[in-house]
């Protein structure tokens, strides 16, 4: 592969990261601050753009297993045909419409069509790395390009969206409120949100188009197998008893879904929780700066240590969090910052080493033809985004009930506490559950060679696998 093909296949990740960061840490602001849409309503849309994303995962790899090649490839016309449709439903995500009485489900209607327009764009293309070339390092050359321009999407999405709606959440706003409760909502703030929309969104067609002119399917790779697997169901139920598998999902389960809904909060703690706004971008900024350049240091922890020795690696960061709780100033917040960027660099770094090693145990106990790995790690993925759904929706929930009032320049003292707990005593104890839960029995065994009937089957069925997994890597090496 040329180098410029590697360069255009992994600008093609950009754009998705580049929104999922945005959504992550400001979604949840935007709709409650600047929409002032109630939270009750906002627990509603963020647990249905959820599960849209998560169901929508195994409807996208069913369709494009079935769709047939046409001049330009099986899967680059998934990508092409997605783009200007996520493209409209970004910015709208983000709009401010005329009407205020049915915001939410305005809000709720775009975040779910968001959500699974990103899974039918990021399944295709992540299955691209198996077409590209038949050669295995190639491939990981590939990814290697992917995961980095995939981190700088991450980095630039939070970075540039951050700066350009930084006036929208300054405090002078509520210098003339003299009461606590809602303040009309300014006409710069949402204006900066849908200029930030805009830009982030123009992302999709800028780099879909050098997708496309930079690279092309290999003639012939993306057949399906002619193999005749077990149905997916079929094959589900199989996974879901193998106790190695189970235990992974489950502590996983609880790992995502406390970073997530710290990634959620933190943001919302330092404007309503603390005297940190002014810091808030910096903040995110820390965490995503130690999460990208950690990742290279975890991979060499994994490779020296061990996974069950890493996985300690995702609990460095439960004593900062009540740190930060307890004594919310702006040194504790980027300390905690730092801390947490490399708790979540393992957090996602991890599973993708383990679930291969989970896989080779389960082939060695069970003898059935290709097709399995593809639903291993979506089964995975559609449950870690079930269980991110549930937290969110369940912890924005705890606002409306703790008396958030939207738009409000103060909010209650119950409000203060509930995000305290939400940024300390929940992340601590579904953290630890989940490593209770991975510690629990021995680490399946990684196979001292390699299986070359396996290793065909995993050239012929990876380019089914959604867009979760990291394709092109090797079953022995962590992602």
């Amino acid at each position: 592969l040329s180098f410029c093909t590697k360069v255009c296949y992994g600008i093609g990740g950009i754009p998705n990261q580049v929104a999922s960061s945005a959504t992550a840490f400001y979604l949840q602001l935007f709709l409650l601050d600047v929409a002032q849409v109630p939270a009750a309503q906002v627990s509603l849309a963020l647990f249905g753009g959820k599960v849209s994303g998560a169901a929508a995962d195994p409807v996208a790899g069913f369709f494009i297993n079935r769709s047939r090649r046409t001049g330009s490839g099986r899967l680059m016309p998934w990508v092409l045909g997605c783009t200007p449709f996520i493209t409209v439903a970004y910015f709208l995500l983000w709009f401010l419409p005329p009407f205020t009485s049915l915001r939410g489900l305005w809000y709720t209607s775009f975040y779910c069509l968001f959500q699974a327009l990103a899974t039918f764009f990021q399944v295709p293309y992540a299955a691209l790395t198996m077409l590209l070339t038949p050669c295995p390092t190639e491939r990981d050359s590939a990814t290697a390009y992917r995961m980095t321009m995939e981190m700088a999407g991450t980095l630039m999405g939070a970075a540039v969206h951050g700066l350009i709606v930084s006036g929208a959440h300054r405090p002078h706003r509520c210098e003339d409120a003299a009461l606590a409760g809602p303040v009309a909502v300014s006409p710069d703030a949402a204006r900066l949100y849908s200029i930030a929309a805009a830009v982030l969104a123009l992302t999709y067609p800028v780099c879909s188009g050098l997708l496309c002119l930079g690279v092309k399917e290999r003639p012939g790779s993306s057949d399906p197998a002619s193999g005749q697997g077990l149905s997916f169901l079929a094959g589900l139920r199989l996974t879901v008893r193998h106790p190695p598998y189970l235990k992974l999902v489950i502590s996983f389960l609880f790992i995502s879904a406390a970073i997530q809904v710290e990634q959620s909060y933190l943001v919302l703690f330092c404007t309503h929780a603390s005297r940190l706004h002014e810091h808030v971008q910096g903040v995110v900024l820390t965490i995503l700066v130690s999460a990208m350049l950690s990742t290279p240091l975890w991979e060499w922890v994994i490779q020296r240590f061990g996974k069950k020795t890493s996985a300690f690696g995702i609990c460095v960061m439960v004593p900062f969090v009540i740190l930060l709780a307890a004594v919310p100033t702006a040194p504790v917040a980027y300390v905690v910052a730092l801390v947490s960027g490399l708790s979540i660099a393992v957090s996602l770094l991890l599973p993708w080493s383990m679930l291969p090693d989970v896989v080779d145990a389960f082939q060695q106990q069970h003898q059935h033809g290709p097709g399995l790995e593809t639903i291993f790690y979506s089964s995975y993925v559609f449950f870690t985004k079930l269980s991110g759904a549930c937290a969110l929706g369940i912890s924005t929930l705890s606002l409306e009930f703790a008396g958030y009032e939207a738009g409000a320049c103060k909010q209650a003292e119950q409000v203060v506490v509930t995000l305290k707990v939400l940024i300390g005593a929940v992340p601590t104890c579904v953290i630890l559950t989940g490593l209770c839960i991975l510690m629990v029995g021995p680490t399946p065994k990684v196979p001292s060679g390699e299986d070359p009937s396996h290793r065909q089957s995993l050239q012929r069925w990876a380019p089914h696998v959604h867009g979760s997994q990291h394709p092109g890597k090797h079953k022995h090496e962590p992602v």
